[in-house]
């Protein structure tokens, strides 16, 4: 299926305030922008919007980063559903990408983990429902291209190498559970600075901090209210910002799981009753982005609970102008205030 007008890619042009940009995962339109928040103008694009992956293609994307030059893309692929969920015209068997994909300013692919034809799996350079990637900066003291991705489907975490080797795993294959080295949809992974590895477990209900060893060593869960949590990251503060997706909120916790700041993003009138926020990052400016996935919008909320700006109609879904339709992710370009920093990216051997 082929989105009308939206085309596989805009070459991209370094701007003066490139900074301020928003890239977006647009999860139903089959596509990333990164948009100019203040003209809601789209001023780069990859995706074309088919439903099958593709060299010019990404299915149901949930989530990118750009990195020096470079954008990191997770194809997570849009799941079966009577009838088709947006973007998607397969009904029955639903429409698969399980790719991440690294692409450079002009839209091609200079590496990839998973397979061209969209088939899961959880061998050799293989992914099942690729839901977040990032490139660390280095892991263990390895160097070179290093991606940790959230494996959804087959209930892991791994860390891959450029010549796509498996050099660490959290979560044991296939299995869901809670116990150690167990994981129930993980949705979110992020390298801190003391090494360790921050987990949204998404339907354990919990992020989860854990060592390299496989050690759990911290667990939040907001004093056990949270529901579905789709996205954690660690502040400079020491506190863990948490997107907490059945609930409609976003909560911020300090060390001892206690709540310090809370968004619901239903109550505006005329807001989706469920909106299912999927990701929320902290700016360097203090103000918090987040992805109102089922609002179809972006908005970007100041400490005092105020929308400064937005990108996206709240709950009217398209894909023209100022327009999204179910946004799973948004970072500020080059702004990457608790997540794992992005760094240029080393394609050599």
């Amino acid at each position: 299926m082929l989105l009308v007008g939206v085309i596989s890619a805009i070459p991209r042009v370094a701007a003066a305030d490139e900074s301020h940009h928003w890239l977006i995962a647009d999860q139903f339109n089959n596509r990333v922008i990164e948009v100019d928040p203040h003209t809601h103008q789209i001023v780069w694009q990859f995706g074309n919007g088919a439903d099958k992956p593709g060299p010019q293609s990404i299915v149901g994307t949930n989530d990118a980063e750009r990195v020096g030059t470079f954008t990191l893309i997770s194809g997570t692929g849009i799941p079966p559903s009577t009838p088709p969920l947006p973007g998607c015209s397969d009904p029955v068997n639903g429409c698969p990408d399980n790719r991440v994909i690294l692409i450079n300013k002009d839209g091609h692919i200079v590496w990839q983990y998973g397979q061209n034809d969209g088939v899961a799996g959880a061998g050799f350079n293989q992914l099942n429902t690729p839901v977040q990637a990032a490139v660390l900066p280095q892991f263990q003291r390895r160097h070179g291209l290093h991606v940790i991705i959230a494996d959804q489907a087959n209930q892991r975490i791994i860390v891959v190498d450029r010549q796509h080797r498996l050099v660490w795993q959290y979560g044991t294959t296939g299995v869901v559970g809670n116990g150690q080295n167990q994981l129930s949809n993980p949705n979110s992974a992020e390298q801190l600075d003391n090494g360790n590895i921050l987990i949204a477990d998404e339907n354990n209900n919990r992020a989860i901090e854990v060592s390299t060893d496989l050690q759990i060593v911290k667990q939040f869960t907001a004093g056990g209210t949270l529901s579905g949590v789709a996205f954690a990251s660690r502040l400079s503060n020491g506190h863990t910002l948490i997107t907490d997706s059945n609930n409609n909120r976003i909560v911020e916790v300090d060390g001892n799981d206690t709540i310090v700041w809370e968004y619901p993003t239903n109550t505006l009138t005329g807001s989706n009753p469920n909106p299912l926020p999927t990701r929320a990052v902290r700016l360097k400016n203090g103000n918090t982005l987040i992805s109102d996935q089922f609002n179809n919008r972006v908005i970007e909320v100041t400490p005092a609970k105020n929308i400064v700006q937005q990108q996206g109609a709240l709950n009217v879904a398209g894909n023209g102008f100022n327009r999204l339709n179910g946004p799973y992710d948004a970072k500020g370009i080059g702004d990457f205030t608790g997540l794992t920093p992005a760094r240029d990216v080393d394609l050599s051997d």
